[in-house]
This record gives structure tokens, C-alpha cells and sequence, in this order.
């Protein structure tokens, strides 16, 4: 994919998980983790970084972005969805050594995952601020929009 299409790509993914951040105001847990502050992070193989945060509160939506970026970053130099490379590292299937990342420094959260755009194009998200089975899905579902668009 080409730079400018992966950036058009970037562009409709921010705005379905802008469309999607008002229908979490109803779920009582979601919202009382952020309060609409939230964060995502994409991380393209090239390394180029891509980031928007939502929210009125600069600081909780500064802290959120943290937490997005290092769940990007872990995808990006494992591979792995976080949560699912803990549970590998941990249960011994995987040597963390193998990857550079210290084990005082695993994400463990979910929110982190890789997603496959095209054929050649990949991008390692983190979204941060929901529950993390939610954050996973905001951003599954916003690159499928972003694609089929």
C-alpha cells in the first residue's frame, strides 16, 4: 500500500473510532475508566508513528496515549496481540529474551493487535481507555471500515 493510501486508511480509521467512542457513554465501566478520554496508537512496519486522543482532559488522555503507545510498540516488535504474549512467555512457549522486552516491561492489557490491511501492509494498533476486550474491537471494526470504504 502506498504511504498515501495508508494515510487515507489511517484518516477513515480515526474517524469510525470517533463515530464509535459516543456509543460507550452507556456502558457504566467503560466510561468510568475514561470519561470519554481516550487514546489509540498505530505503529505502520516502516515505523511510522500515527496517534489521536480523544477527550476534554489533556493529562488523562496524555496517560492514555502512554498505555496505547506501549501496547503498538509491543505488537510491533512481537507480533503478538498483548495479553496473548504474556500468556506465551509465561507458559513458556515463547523466550521473551528473543524479542528485547523485559519482563518488568510486558503490557499484559489487552488493546494491543496486529491488523492486516492488504496482502504487503500491516499495521500494529493500541488503543487505550475502554476494557480491553472493547479496545480491540473499536479498532477491529474501524480498520474493517476504513477498508471496505
Amino acid at each position: 500500500m502506498s504511504n498515501e493510501k495508508l494515510q487515507e486508511v489511517i484518516n477513515k480509521l480515526f474517524d469510525s473510532i470517533s463515530a464509535q467512542i459516543p456509543a460507550y457513554r452507556s456502558s457504566d465501566v467503560d466510561w468510568r475508566i475514561s470519561d470519554g478520554n481516550v487514546a489509540v496508537c498505530l505503529i505502520d512496519d516502516a515505523g511510522r508513528i500515527y496517534g489521536k486522543i480523544w477527550g476534554d482532559d489533556k493529562v488523562r488522555g496524555r496517560s492514555f496515549y502512554d498505555v496505547a503507545y506501549r501496547k503498538a510498540s509491543q505488537v510491533w516488535i512481537t507480533g503478538y496481540k498483548t495479553g496473548e504474549y504474556e500468556r506465551l512467555v509465561f507458559s513458556d512457549q515463547l523466550n521473551y529474551k528473543d524479542f528485547g522486552i523485559e519482563l518488568p516491561d510486558l503490557m499484559g492489557w489487552e488493546g494491543g493487535q496486529p491488523i492486516q490491511l492488504d496482502a504487503e501492509t500491516r499495521i500494529s494498533c493500541g488503543f487505550s481507555g475502554f476494557k480491553g476486550v472493547n479496545d480491540l474491537a473499536i479498532v477491529k471494526k474501524a480498520a474493517e471500515e476504513a477498508m471496505a470504504s
